[in-house]
């Protein structure tokens, strides 16, 4: 018996005791922080935005005015004042209804897809429905890819799409909504737009055009920083914005100003970017250039010079104001801007009880198939037992490894598997029973038990991770995370059913000299 046993243990049923005892080790030491819950489990904060339309229609029909205005120069079609973008439309004013009716003409020709209405003078251009919708549809997916960027370095936090306009960010073991709203950041809009004129309130400003705005205008507010204080200053900007941040190529914290010593954020534009800030800044030299971010004036200097791709943005910043800047200008603007639609924070005591429950659910099923195989499978079934254990320990060594985030369904996927997993022993144990009334040995009735339900195994569970994998594809939050748990425990099952189960037959007809099978 000991020469069995030497043998026994220099075979591979050594490397998987070995093995078994590092992963629960791994376990004991990194699971706990690797292991991610998510926030059905932990508690926390869901957080649901909505992309709003109106600022999807103003940012592509703000993308057309220079196009238009292209077409006309090329036309010489003269226009009388500034083209303007109300609600839901862009405005063009001409000297003449017969210059209006030839850029219908002209516009329509070059973008047949929009919507145009010649009253008079006026030209009147907007948006398709049909175009409409597909054009919220790419700014919500645009929005959550930005999200996920901004995100990148949190995988338990989950970001999906929610209806037609909506999104939703779950901030798992995040209670306060302030810090949630803090974490998800600003909309990151960056645009350049010419000071027509500025004062020191709105109210100021307002007197100067007997409290009515010039059309195609509007009033942010902005910071001159400099001495003690920042000084508070309103300017009066166009609504058009010939050049915006969704031209960025990258931005980066760096130093610069007068001395080269000022912690300042630069930017480089893309090719179109380049050429667009390049024509703003040679055509207005003298004038005063604002930059706004998310209707905040953030500077405003005068133009000395044309500039090309590549600029800066000083200010006085702290190194954490422009590295969060930074951060959120190269994770991108939001394609549309997005309203807080709704907040809502879940405490930590029902998920506590779910993972109780889950865990006392794992245990009961396990003991279960305990006494359900040695009832049935005698010793066989102590080994079919032995094998779920050690799948469930090879299951959460992925989860730890993958830092994959557990959540409720998550739980119902784990003790889906262990109800899974006893199929592949019962075909393999039903086969060897046969083959043993064949009148094959103990050791060939065990290698023929296990080769010929191989197939079949591999079958049904080949399917069932297809599924899994669509589950995972498709769907969304906590259907993800049944999936994941799915298909780590469909490959767990498959190597430990497959291969420790057999090394374990092995090893108990090695040491015992077994000559009547417990099965």
């Amino acid at each position: 018996m000991n020469q069995s046993f030497q043998k026994a243990l220099t075979s591979g049923f050594s490397m998987w005791i070995l093995f078994a005892i590092a992963t629960t080790g791994y376990l004991y030491r990194y699971g706990k922080q690797d292991i991610r819950f998510g926030i059905d489990l932990v508690g926390g904060t869901y957080i649901t935005l909505e992309v709003q339309e109106d600022d999807i229609v103003k940012n592509y029909l703000n993308d057309k005015v220079r196009g238009f205005e292209s077409l006309l120069k090329s036309s010489h079609i003269e226009l009388d004042g500034k083209p303007m973008i109300t609600d839901d439309s862009l405005v063009f004013r001409f000297n003449s209804s017969n210059a209006s009716a030839q850029a219908e003409s002209l516009f329509r020709a070059e973008e047949k897809y929009l919507k145009y209405a010649v009253d008079g003078s006026n030209l009147k251009v907007s948006i398709a429905d049909s175009v409409l919708s597909h054009l919220i549809t790419e700014a919500v997916e645009a929005n959550i890819e930005i999200l996920r960027s901004r995100f990148a370095s949190l995988s338990e936090i989950r970001i999906s799409k929610q209806g037609t306009k909506q999104i939703v960010v779950e901030l798992p073991d995040v209670s306060d909504p302030h810090q949630a709203k803090m974490m998800i950041g600003k909309s990151a809009v960056l645009e350049f737009k010419l000071v027509e004129d500025s004062a020191g309130s709105r109210e100021a400003l307002l007197s100067k055009y007997d409290h009515e705005l010039p059309e195609g205008t509007m009033i942010l507010p902005g910071q001159r920083r400099g001495g003690m204080h920042d000084e508070k200053t309103y300017y009066l900007l166009p609504t058009y914005s010939p050049v915006s941040g969704k031209y960025f190529k990258t931005a980066k914290t760096d130093f610069g100003g007068q001395f080269g010593t000022d912690l300042v954020v630069s930017f480089e534009f893309d090719e179109e970017g380049g050429k667009r800030f390049h024509e703003l800044t040679s055509e207005n030299i003298g004038k005063t250039l604002a930059i706004v971010l998310d209707d905040e004036v953030i500077q405003a200097a005068t133009i000395q010079s044309a500039i090309g791709s590549k600029g800066q943005i000083t200010g006085n910043h702290k190194a954490e104001e422009a590295s969060s800047l930074a951060k959120l200008l190269k994770s991108g603007a939001f394609k549309a801007k997005v309203n807080f639609i709704e907040e809502r924070q879940i405490g930590p005591t029902l998920g506590q009880q779910a993972i109780k429950q889950g865990l006392m659910s794992c245990i009961i099923g396990l003991i279960l198939l305990l006494l359900f195989g040695v009832f049935y499978y005698r010793m066989s079934g102590v080994f079919s037992f032995l094998t779920l254990v050690y799948n469930l320990i090879l299951l959460l060594m992925f989860m730890s490894l993958m830092r994959a985030t557990l959540t409720l369904p998550g739980i119902a996927g784990m003790i889906l598997t262990v109800g899974m997993a006893i199929d592949c022993s019962i075909l393999i144990y039903e086969r060897i029973k046969e083959a043993l009334k064949e009148g094959l040995s103990i050791s060939a009735a065990v290698e023929d038990g296990f080769s010929e339900a191989l197939w079949v195994i591999l079958d049904s569970n080949i399917t069932t991770f297809i599924v899994a994998t669509v589950l995972f594809y498709f769907g969304t939050g906590p259907i993800k995370g049944f999936a994941v748990t799915m298909m780590i425990g469909i490959i767990t099952t498959l190597v430990t059913g497959l291969f420790f189960l057999k090394s374990l037959f092995k090893f108990y007809l090695r040491v015992f000299n077994v000559q009547k099978l417990s099965i």
